[in-house]
């Protein structure tokens, strides 16, 4: 018969004083953590300079419709594939549309389908991680062979077959990132949470007859949490790279709406005739995504520096 690795809650109630003992200078020290890890970051020119790019994606999410020169969707077919100038910065497309208005303003599908796919990833793959670690035995095995399935798919092919059924979108096409994510999250919890079971201090707060949602709250999951903000920021970077093949193919972000992979697509149907327009959403592309991986090399070294400190 299978037992968990740790018998959370099966103790009974425990002293009070115990327990509070030991919780009570958790919440500094990790703040003290956090706090070590993020000046070990912003250190870092390159890191710094990502956080900041992508704090400025972050506003102009925001505020890009009121910043944008030009109304994004208002078409000028006599002006159609101008090249760079004073009114018009990276040009038009090919249906006179300012290319500059449009890249500021899908800066917000920029943000919002990463933090969409990766957040379904992190719903779905963060519980069932933590289960098959507590659990182990059947419930390990079969969650893991799911998983394993999952991951057996290659990615875009098994967002094009979830899309299929959803229908094109960006709310579905990032549902379909986000269920092909869940098995990489579930990975990465698992393997970090299992690792945290061995710990002394779980085994200690076991002995005390810790319930199972203190022990998952204090001990397990501010353990795991950098191994989890490392893969959050690689998923991110991924998930627009995702979100942009799918626009490309024209599942993704529907016309008049704009997104840099669309703007890629009316680029290349376009190459003969505008060779330099598929530079500007290409290389916000680009930026883009070396910025979150940037962002989470910087995160993994920290963590690295701090456990060797």
């Amino acid at each position: 018969m299978n037992t968990p690795r740790f018998p959370i809650g099966d103790a009974g109630p425990s002293p009070a004083g115990p327990e509070v003992a030991s919780a009570a200078p958790v919440p500094r020290a990790r703040n003290q953590r956090r706090g070590n890890v993020v000046r070990v970051v912003l250190r870092r020119p390159a890191s710094a300079v990502s956080v900041g790019f992508v704090a400025l994606l972050l506003l102009l999410a925001f505020v890009g419709p009121l910043v944008a020169p030009h109304n994004p969707d208002t078409q000028n077919l006599a002006n159609a594939f101008a090249g760079p100038s004073w009114s018009h910065v990276f040009g038009t497309d090919d249906f006179g549309r300012d290319v500059a208005s449009r890249i500021i303003v899908a800066s917000r599908i920029t943000i919002l389908a990463p933090v969409i796919s990766v957040g379904i990833a992190v719903l779905i793959g963060l519980p069932l991680g933590l289960l098959a670690a507590v659990r182990r035995g059947w419930v390990d095995s079969t969650t893991s062979r799911l998983a394993d399935t999952v991951l057996a798919l290659p990615a875009l092919v098994g967002a094009l077959a979830i899309v299929a059924v959803l229908g094109p979108g960006l709310v579905t096409t990032m549902i379909a990132v986000g269920i092909i994510f869940s098995p990489t999250m579930f990975r990465v919890v698992r393997g970090a949470a299992v690792s945290v079971a061995e710990e002394t201090f779980v085994r200690s707060a076991t002995a005390i007859g810790a319930s199972q949602r203190r022990i998952l709250a204090v001990h397990v999951l501010p353990n795991i949490a950098a191994p989890l903000m490392v893969q959050v920021t690689i998923l991110m970077g991924v998930a627009l790279l995702v979100e942009a093949s799918l626009s490309f193919l024209g599942l993704g972000v529907q016309p008049p709406d704009a997104s840099w992979g669309s703007m890629l697509k009316a680029a290349y149907a376009s190459q003969f005739k505008s060779p330099y327009a598929v530079v500007p959403p290409g290389l916000a592309l680009l930026l883009t995504v070396l910025a979150f991986n940037t962002i989470g090399d910087a995160i993994r070294d920290a963590i690295g520096v701090r456990r060797r400190a």
